[in-house]
């Protein structure tokens, strides 16, 4: 017994140390149960939230196996393919799930490549690859598969049928006019080149370009809304008239143009302008209005004409000018005779810009002659130039010019301020009459120009009378009508020259009060022999003198055309039977002489 007491005294604090451990143990056992419950607790959280992630992307997710089994993927990932969740169910192979799919993978990719060899790149060990496909409801989608080195693979998907609608927009507005809905100049130039690159050497190729005549004062009248729907309407035509066999565009504005191949030129290339002239030649109606149109084309045909597309648009170019120059309303093949020409111009061109700095111009002036007082009234201004090398080059051969490259501008300046200067040193009952081109009226503040040649001759605006055309008002009547009126209010004189040669003169006179009308020669040609012609110059006079204006005539050259009308009472005449134009320094001598019986000063 002692033995036993012994031993357990001996051991009763290896029992303490033993319950210590057990009441340790059993502390820790308790917090790690906790940390389970709080990790677990933790994981559901992470997953549901990992749930909702995958199920809310925009873009659908699908993992497969090294086998090709499907072993993850969120709800986008069927809607986008059509599959529903039976078809996806876990475990199915890449093959089942393409049977099941409503669509089919894309046999071209965007870029040229076919679908079934797609873009692949290396990130690491895996590679990216992009497949698409064509779904049966019209969409595209994409898919961007990153395989992994054990053959497993993740992959992106996302519908891009409204990304790919707007790049293929684009890409089509960059190559298109928005008005007509034609081939820009951009895409032409392409065809352009496509089609000489392909060209077989029998082969020839037509490039017409064609400009609508006039089209920016008809555009200016009626208005840039209604002229927009005509365009349209014009390009309807000249659609139809091409045929889809030949590549038409828009050039820009008014212009446009053809492309046609085949070997029966330049037959081919007339009888398709004979289409288009015909049917542009019928009126365009908008609602109540009627406009007319014609059309000038030039032609250039390759390989005769050129075998680049920047040396026969050229050309084409050129054979247009030659047709607006000819008349328009016509068509004119290119030649080596119009290149020459173009030189020629480009030269008159340089001198005439020379002529401007060196002051190479004069004015010489045309009396105009009042019937009722027998006596001058007052002189035209008309410019000259005579150069040091080409001598007298004449008026129509470089104002058309000057209009054209802008330097009617500053010419313009010059005459105003000269004619002021030297009728200044006139009889103050003497008036001075100068042309004023439209594209002064636009092109430099005319109203400013005006005010500064009458200060710097002191000259009083009333002795200052203003000459414009009908193309005037028709270039943009809604910008020249109040220039006119605040001229008009300064005293000056405003007369509309070559009266009855547009096709609305007289709708221009109720639009504006002119103080005179100026009847172009035309109309006296004939008006001694001719009853119709008599009759029409008659009734010009009475509608001035109804209106209040003064007329003048253009073009008197004999005495009898000087006796009939004086016995219509018209008011003023002017022409080579009073005297032709004269210099400055004849001026005080033909205001000196009394006129012969017949009124001629000559």
């Amino acid at each position: 017994m002692q033995l036993v007491i012994a031993t357990y005294r001996g051991h009763e604090s290896d029992y303490d140390a033993i319950e210590k451990s057990v009441e340790t143990l059993l502390k820790e056992n308790q917090s790690l149960r906790g940390n389970l419950s709080a990790l677990s607790q933790a994981f559901d959280g992470q997953k549901r939230l990992f749930e909702i992630v995958l199920n809310d992307l925009p873009l659908g997710l699908s993992v497969f196996d090294a086998d090709q089994r499907l072993t993850l993927y969120n709800s986008r990932f069927h809607q986008l393919f059509g599959l529903t969740p039976e078809d996806i169910a876990a475990g199915a192979t890449i093959t089942d799930l393409l049977e099941k799919m409503r669509g089919r993978e894309s046999t071209v990719s965007p870029g040229g490549r076919r679908a079934h060899r797609p873009a692949s790149a290396k990130a690491g060990s895996s590679r990216i690859r992009r497949r698409e496909w064509q779904m049966n409801d019209g969409r595209i989608i994409q898919s961007v598969v990153t395989v992994l080195s054990d053959g497993s693979n993740i992959a992106i998907h996302a519908d891009i049928t409204e990304d790919r609608k707007a790049a293929e927009r684009i890409t089509y507005l960059a190559h298109h006019d928005l008005l007509t809905d034609l081939p820009n100049r951009i895409y032409f130039r392409e065809q352009v080149d496509a089609t000489l690159a392909e060209r077989k050497p029998d082969e020839q190729i037509a490039l017409i370009h064609l400009n609508l005549d006039r089209f920016k004062s008809i555009n200016n009248t009626i208005g840039v809304s209604v002229g927009d729907k005509i365009l349209q309407q014009v390009a309807g035509r000249i659609r139809t008239s091409a045929g889809s066999e030949n590549t038409l565009a828009r050039l820009g504005s008014d212009e446009f143009a053809i492309l046609q191949t085949g070997n029966r030129q330049p037959r081919s290339a007339t009888a398709l302008a004979d289409r288009i002239r015909r049917a542009l030649s019928e009126p365009f109606l908008h609602g109540e209005k009627r406009v007319e149109l014609s059309v000038s084309m030039g032609i250039a045909i390759a390989p005769r004409d050129g075998e680049e597309t920047d040396i026969l648009l050229k050309n084409a170019g050129v054979a247009l000018l030659h047709a607006k120059a000819d008349g328009r309303k016509r068509e004119r093949f290119f030649t080596s005779e119009m290149e020459a020409q173009m030189q020629l111009r480009h030269a008159l061109e340089a001198d005439l810009r020379a002529a401007v700095e060196k002051g190479e111009f004069e004015l010489h002036y045309q009396p105009l002659y009042d019937l009722s007082k027998q006596q001058i009234c007052g002189f035209e201004a008309l410019i000259r130039w005579n150069h040091p090398i080409r001598g007298r080059v004449s008026p129509m051969d470089f104002i058309p010019l000057a209009e054209e490259v802008g330097l009617i501008v500053d010419i313009g300046r010059w005459v105003l301020r000269q004619a002021c200067s030297d009728a200044a040193q006139w009889p103050e009952d003497i008036k001075v009459a100068v042309n004023v081109s439209a594209i002064q009226f636009s092109g430099s503040d005319l109203m400013q120009d005006v005010s500064e040649a009458l200060a710097a001759a002191a000259l009083l605006p009333s002795r200052l009378e203003l000459e414009i055309t009908e193309s005037v008002l028709m270039e943009n009547l809604s910008e020249v009508l109040p220039i006119l009126h605040a001229l008009k209010e300064r005293g000056i004189r405003i007369s509309m020259d070559d009266f009855g040669t547009g096709y609305s003169s007289l709708s221009y006179l109720s639009s504006f009060p002119f103080d005179k009308i100026k009847i172009d020669k035309s109309f006296v040609n004939d008006i001694v022999d001719n009853k119709e012609a008599h009759a029409i110059m008659r009734a010009i006079i009475l509608l001035g003198d109804a209106l209040g204006m003064r007329v003048t005539v253009e073009g008197v050259e004999t005495a009898a055309q000087l006796g009939l009308l004086e016995c219509e009472e018209c008011d003023e005449i002017q022409g080579y039977h009073i005297s032709p134009p004269r210099p400055v320094r004849d001026v005080p001598h033909l205001l000196s002489m009394p006129p012969k019986s017949d009124g001629n000063f000559s």
